[in-house]
C-alpha cells in the first residue's frame, strides 16, 4: 500500500525538506529524516513524535555515514522505497559574485553539492538494487536549465552564483544518466526543478522576480509537496529520467 512506503529524506531540516514534511507525515509514510544539523534534527524529533519516523544526524558528504543512514532505515522499516535528496551543503564563500569567486570555495561547493549527489545516488541505488526496486528524486532548479534573469537582482546585494547554475545543471544530467544506466532494473530516477523559494528575500527582489511569473511568483517550499507525493506514488511509475519544472511560468 502507498502509505506503507518508506521514504528517506536528506536535508530534512532545510527549506525544502522541512517544507514537505507536514504532508508526508499526514500521508502516514514511514520516514527516515537525515540532517547534519544536530540542534535542528533534535528539535524536529521533539516536535514530531511518531513511531513511523526515524531521525538521524549524519554528514551525507561521507559515504560511510550515508550507508549508516540506509542501514538504520532498513533495520527499522525493512525497506526504503524512495529517497529525496534535498541536502544542499554550502561553503562560507557561497553567493559570491563571479568576479570575486575564490578557487577554494568554488571547488568545495562543487564537491559538496554535485559530488555528494553522485555519491548519495550510488549508495541509495545500491540499496534499491538489492531489494529489487527504488525511486530516487533529486532537487535541481530553474537555474539548472535556464540562465538567471540578472535584472531581478538589481538593487540588492544578492546574486545567482555561476557554480549554482553549473551544479544544478549537473543534477539534471546525472538524473537522466542514471535512469538510462539502470534501465530494466525496476528503478526510477527523476528530479524536480523548482522556481525561487521564499526565504526572507528583500522586497525589491520579490517584486522583480514575481513580475516574470504568471500568478503567485516566489514559491513556498510546501508548494512542491503535491508533485513529490505524485512522484513517490505508483501513479507516476512510468515517469523516469525526467526533469519536472514547477516555477509558476518563470521559465517561459
Amino acid at each position: 500500500m502507498e502509505n506503507q512506503k518508506t521514504i528517506l529524506i536528506t536535508g530534512a531540516c532545510g527549506i525544502i525538506g522541512s517544507g514537505i514534511l507536514k504532508e508526508l507525515t499526514s500521508a502516514r509514510y514511514n520516514l527516515v529524516l537525515v540532517d547534519n544539523n544536530r540542534e535542528k534534527i533534535k528539535e524536529l524529533s521533539q516536535k514530531i513524535i511518531s513511531k513511523r519516523i526515524l531521525f538521524i544526524e549524519a554528514n551525507i558528504l561521507k559515504r560511510k555515514e550515508i550507508d549508516m543512514c540506509i542501514e538504520k532505515g532498513l533495520d527499522k522499516f525493512g525497506v526504503i522505497d524512495a529517497a529525496i535528496h534535498a541536502a544542499y551543503p554550502k561553503s562560507k564563500g557561497w553567493g559570491t559574485k563571479f568576479e570575486n569567486l575564490e578557487e577554494d570555495f568554488l571547488m568545495e561547493d562543487i564537491t559538496n553539492q554535485l559530488g555528494s549527489a553522485i555519491i548519495f545516488s550510488q549508495r541509495i541505488i545500491n540499496c534499491f538494487l538489492k531489494q529489487g526496486h527504488g525511486n530516487l528524486i533529486h532537487i535541481s532548479s530553474i537555474q539548472g536549465f535556464s540562465q538567471p534573469k540578472f535584472y531581478h537582482y538589481e538593487g540588492t546585494s544578492m546574486t545567482s552564483p555561476i557554480e549554482y547554475s553549473a551544479i544544478k545543471s549537473g543534477i539534471i544530467s546525472i538524473t537522466k544518466y542514471l535512469s538510462k544506466y539502470y534501465k530494466k532494473r525496476n528503478l526510477r530516477v527523476n528530479c524536480i526543478s523548482p522556481g525561487g523559494i521564499r526565504n526572507n528575500q528583500p522586497n525589491i527582489f520579490i517584486e522583480n522576480y514575481n513580475s516574470s511569473c504568471n500568478s503567485k511568483g516566489l514559491l513556498d517550499s510546501e508548494d512542491l509537496t503535491g508533485l513529490i507525493l505524485f512522484l513517490i506514488s505508483d501513479k507516476s511509475k512510468y515517469i523516469n529520467g525526467q526533469n519536472i519544472i514547477i516555477d509558476d511560468g518563470w521559465s517561459l
